[in-house]
């Protein structure tokens, strides 16, 4: 018996190893339960989770932006005037900058004295047709009085020679006028010219005194070829008076006077349409110079704000050149991006409210405007690399009511209504 206990504590010290090799399973069969557990407990509640019901708008964050006008001259020159900086408003029609217009108003009293000596030369040229015209009806008058006696020829001729002789008293009167004229306007310009240069006067002052003495030189010009034009009608007249007085009239004789005379009446009329388009053309020459002076002047073609100012004055600027640029408040809109994946939610006309962070309280109305047909990556301002791959399509949302509290560069956010 005391054998048998002693092998039985033999025995049971010998089987105590393979009881603590028997212990070492236990752990992971009850991770395992654990394991499938949870996954049966995952599956169910993902299987019997309730459905979120869908959501009626979408969320975009942007900053308002606004449709940028551009402001340049029509013609160049020097700026003298800049009205407006940066962030100041400005209304339709209002002055934003002026050029210098020295050179400009040269230019026009040039071209309004050759304007004044075209049309002396038109008038000229008309007169010259009209007094042509006479002698032909009183030619043509002659060859059919042909016959009669020439008492009368004399008596005409000598009313000819009595009227041009008129005529040239009258127009040798106008040069010496228009010679007396031209001395002090002569006078005026040297004395302008030499108080310029003590400052006495102003440049404009010497200007308009030039300018009165290059009048004065053409008008002394236009009357002296008036003046040869009437002398040579009075030669005619007294030529035709001595004919009166030693021809017999004939019928070929007058003839060929009246054939002269025609030919005369050509030349006539020539000269007086090169005179009227001489004229037309100086006229057309000072409305354009007119014209470029209202350019010098560049308005504001809308009621908005100033984003950018591009020139000072002094600054030397060309036709078309950037000057300043405007936005109008009143048009301005949201310019956010939509994820790929929602922008099949989003339609052109779908209302938006508009929320500013100066106004968060209070909503903006809006529409959707514009879906870019394409989409790109993330916007540049988003620093983290992961967000940038992602792919967006930019959207505008204009602000139907902006009241000027919405300016270009403010952050805001839109809740798109994706009501049908």
């Amino acid at each position: 018996m005391l054998k048998t206990r002693d092998q039985s504590t033999n025995d049971a010290g010998q089987s105590a190893p393979p009881r603590e090799h028997h212990a070492g399973p236990l752990p992971k069969r009850v991770l395992l339960a654990f394991v499938v557990v949870a996954v049966a407990g995952g599956a169910y509640f993902f299987f019997n989770k309730p459905l979120q019901p869908p959501t009626n708008s979408l969320h975009v964050s942007g900053r308002i932006e606004g449709y940028e006008t551009n402001i340049g001259p029509k013609i160049g020159g020097r700026v003298d005037y800049v009205a407006k900086r940066e962030g100041e408003l400005v209304k339709r029609g209002e002055l934003l900058v002026k050029l210098s217009d020295d050179d400009v108003q040269a230019q026009l009293r040039g071209a309004e004295a050759r304007v004044l000596s075209s049309q002396e030369k038109a008038s000229e040229a008309h007169y010259q047709l009209s007094v042509v015209d006479n002698q032909i009806a009183e030619a043509q008058v002659r060859v059919e009085q042909s016959k009669e006696d020439t008492t009368a020829q004399v008596d005409q001729a000598e009313a000819n020679v009595a009227t041009t002789e008129a005529k040239v008293a009258e127009a040798e009167a106008l040069l010496s006028q228009a010679r007396s004229e031209l001395e002090m306007a002569t006078l005026r310009n040297e004395r302008y010219a030499s108080l310029v240069q003590d400052k006495a006067v102003t440049l404009d002052e010497a200007d308009q005194a030039r300018t009165g003495k290059d009048n004065a030189i053409a008008l002394v010009s236009s009357r002296k070829a008036n003046l040869e034009a009437a002398r040579k009608q009075l030669r005619v007249a007294k030529a035709g008076l001595e004919m009166a007085r030693t021809s017999r009239l004939n019928p070929q004789m007058r003839n060929a006077q009246l054939a002269v005379l025609k030919q005369q009446r050509i030349q006539a009329q020539f000269k007086e349409k090169s005179a009227e388009h001489e004229v037309k053309n100086a006229k057309s020459e000072a409305e354009q110079i007119k014209a470029n002076i209202a350019y010098l002047n560049v308005n504001s073609p809308i009621d908005g704000v100033v984003t950018a100012r591009s020139v000072e004055p002094g600054a030397v600027v060309v036709p078309g050149q950037n000057l300043l640029s405007l936005i109008d408040l009143d048009r301005v809109y949201l310019r956010g991006f939509v994820p790929e994946g929602d922008i099949g939610k989003v339609r052109i006309g779908q209302a938006a409210s508009v929320y500013l962070d100066s106004q968060p309280k209070t909503p903006l109305e809006g529409e959707v405007i514009q879906i870019d047909p394409e989409g790109s990556f993330t916007p540049e301002n988003i620093y983290f690399k992961e967000d940038r791959v992602k792919q967006v399509f930019g959207i505008k949302i204009l602000l139907k009511h902006p009241e000027r509290f919405a300016k270009p560069g403010m952050p805001a956010d839109a809740e798109i209504s994706l009501v049908k």
